[in-house]
């Protein structure tokens, strides 16, 4: 159990539901989370929590905004940081890798809420946090075209799709297995096949 919450700032206090959110989907079904052991967690009563949040929804949107914007703003610290295209895709792969290993409950609480019928807010941060992700990611993929470094007939938007599906199916195995060191120990092999696929080749083909 978390710290308690009581007499946090009220921007202090959003910030603690959406990490005791996403503790208790590492742990069990987000679709089985209730304020009621949301608060348990934070050490509040529910009236305390719903003084910032006035509905389980309001709660979930919070949650995906903020890790939407967790996650763009780390792989776009370790892309800034690159000296070439394709060592900016390493480090976003392995930034988003290290993302999920550090929070299990994240991908769990993205796939729940994809699962979910009709058209949320919640729903549609994760669309716009994915769209914003390929955008990115078909900056860097063109950018390497241009370079030389990347193959010039490579199709970018399947290599963007492959980048995210990669990760998503390395996500769903340590899902399956229980085993979220999976994620680390398997990645830099998979980016390793990806890399090779989209790569030029100074003979002519592709590695």
């Amino acid at each position: 159990m978390m710290e308690p919450a009581k007499h946090l700032p009220a921007d202090e206090r959003r910030a603690v539901t959406v990490d005791a959110v996403i503790e208790l989907a590492a742990e069990q079904n987000p679709s089985n989370i209730t304020t009621t052991a949301i608060a348990k967690r934070m050490g509040l009563t529910q009236g305390a929590l719903f003084r910032h949040f006035p509905t389980k929804d309001a709660i979930l949107e919070a949650v995906m905004n903020s890790v939407a914007k967790r996650l763009l703003a780390r792989i776009d610290k370790v892309a800034l940081g690159a000296i070439s295209p394709l060592i900016a895709l390493e480090a976003m792969f392995m930034a988003h890798i290290d993302f999920v290993t550090e929070h299990p409950g994240v991908p769990r609480l993205l796939f729940g809420e994809l699962q979910r019928p009709g058209e949320t807010l919640p729903k549609k941060i994760v669309l716009t946090l994915t769209q914003n992700y390929s955008t990115r990611l078909r900056g860097l993929l063109e950018a390497g075209k241009a370079q030389g470094e990347l193959d010039a007939q490579l199709d970018v938007e399947a290599a963007a799709v492959l980048f995210i599906g990669s990760i998503q199916g390395l996500v769903m195995q340590s899902l399956l297995s229980g085993d979220v060191t999976h994620l680390r120990r398997s990645a830099p092999g998979v980016f390793s096949i990806f890399c090779r696929g989209i790569k030029h080749n100074e003979i002519g083909g592709v590695t």
